[in-house]
C-alpha cells in the first residue's frame, strides 16, 4: 500500500489510545511509576486510575492519570512535543483537584491537602530529542520573569528505542512499547504502507512475546490505533507547531483564530462561511470564548451554534 495514498477516517475519540490503553492497566502503570520514582510498590490496588477526558482546552485522548501514595501523576504519550503542555496540564489538574476540595473549607484556617502533581510526557516521535528535557509554564508568560509566581513543570522523556536505557531496564512495559514503535518505524523506512507496517510489527511482537497479552487481547483495535497515529504523524507532523509559530508572528487575535481552526479541523471540513465569520472577529475575548467552545465541541454543528 502506498503511504501517500493511505486514507484513514480518524475517530478522534479512538486515535492514539494504544499507549493509554496499555498503561491504564494497573500493573503497567505501577511498573512505570516505580521505574520513574525509584519505588517498589507491588499492590495494584494502591493505584487509582482517574483519567479525565475532554477537559476544557484539552483534546487529550492518550493520557494516563492516576493517584498513588499522595501523588497525582499525569502521563501523556506524544509523537510531537507540544510547547503548550504546561498550560494544558494546568487546566487539567485544576479540574482533577475539584473532587478533593469539593467539601473542603477553602476559607478556613486549616490547610487543604491535595495530592502532589507530577507531569510527564513520553515522546517517541521522529525528531531527535535528548533523553530528558523540561517544559515550563513560565516560558509562555508574555512578560518574562526570573521569579514566576505561578509555575508548572513538565518532564519530557524520549522513549524511542535506544534512549533512556536505564529507565527501559527498570520498566519492561515501557521498553516493550518502544520496541513495537521502533518496529513500525523500521517497516515504514523499508517502504511498507502504514497498515502493513503496523500489522507486521504487531505480529512480530506477538511472536517474540513482546506486549503479547495486550496485543492478542485486542489486536485489531491496537492496529487501528497505530494506523491512525502514524498516518497523522506522517501527514500532519508539524501542523500545530506551525499554527503556534504563525500565531506568534501575526499577533494574538490572529493566533487565536489559527488555534481555533486547528481544533475545528478535528471536527471535520471547515466551511468557507465559518472561516469568513472567524476572520471578521477581532475581539480577543470573543475569540477566547470560541476557542473554549471549539476545544469542547464534538461536532462542527455544535460549534456553529455558538458562532454568532
Amino acid at each position: 500500500m502506498d503511504i501517500n495514498k493511505t486514507t484513514v477516517t480518524a475517530n478522534r475519540e479512538y486515535k492514539s489510545d494504544a499507549f493509554k490503553a496499555y498503561f491504564s492497566e494497573k500493573k503497567n502503570a505501577l511498573e512505570l511509576y516505580n521505574a520513574l520514582n525509584g519505588t517498589a510498590y507491588t499492590n495494584e490496588d494502591d493505584l487509582e486510575i482517574n483519567s479525565i477526558e475532554n477537559v476544557v482546552f484539552l483534546k487529550i485522548y492518550n493520557d494516563v492519570s492516576f493517584v498513588i501514595s499522595g501523588t497525582v501523576n499525569l502521563y501523556e504519550h506524544q509523537s510531537t512535543v507540544n510547547p503548550n503542555m504546561p498550560l494544558r496540564d494546568l487546566f487539567y489538574v485544576s479540574d482533577l483537584y475539584k473532587p478533593y476540595t469539593a467539601k473542603a473549607d477553602l476559607y478556613g484556617k486549616k490547610t487543604v491537602r491535595i495530592p502532589t502533581p507530577k507531569f510527564v510526557v513520553f515522546y517517541n516521535g521522529a525528531d531527535d530529542l535528548p533523553d530528558q528535557s523540561t517544559l515550563r509554564l513560565s516560558d509562555s508568560f508574555m512578560q518574562k520573569t526570573d521569579s514566576p509566581e505561578l509555575e508548572l513543570i513538565v518532564t519530557v522523556l524520549n522513549v524511542n528505542y535506544d534512549h533512556n536505557k536505564d529507565l527501559m531496564e527498570r520498566c519492561v512495559a515501557l521498553r516493550d512499547y518502544s520496541i513495537l514503535i521502533q518496529r513500525i518505524r523500521d517497516n515504514l523506512n523499508k517502504g511498507m504502507g502504514i497498515e502493513d507496517a503496523v500489522t507486521d510489527a504487531v505480529d512480530s511482537c506477538i511472536r517474540d512475546h513482546i506486549m503479547e497479552e495486550f496485543l492478542i487481547k485486542d489486536k485489531a483495535g491496537v492496529i487501528n490505533m497505530h494506523v491512525l497515529d502514524f498516518n497523522e504523524e506522517l501527514h500532519n507532523k508539524s501542523l500545530k507547531e506551525e499554527g503556534f509559530e504563525e500565531g506568534e508572528a501575526k499577533g494574538k487575535a490572529e493566533g487565536q483564530r489559527i488555534f481555533i481552526m486547528e481544533l475545528l479541523k478535528d471536527l471535520g471540513p471547515v466551511t468557507v462561511t465559518v472561516k469568513d465569520r472567524l476572520d471578521h472577529i477581532s475581539d480577543e475575548a470573543e475569540l477566547t470564548r470560541l476557542f473554549r467552545v471549539a476545544a469542547k465541541a464534538t461536532s462542527m454543528q455544535e460549534f456553529e451554534k455558538e458562532l454568532h
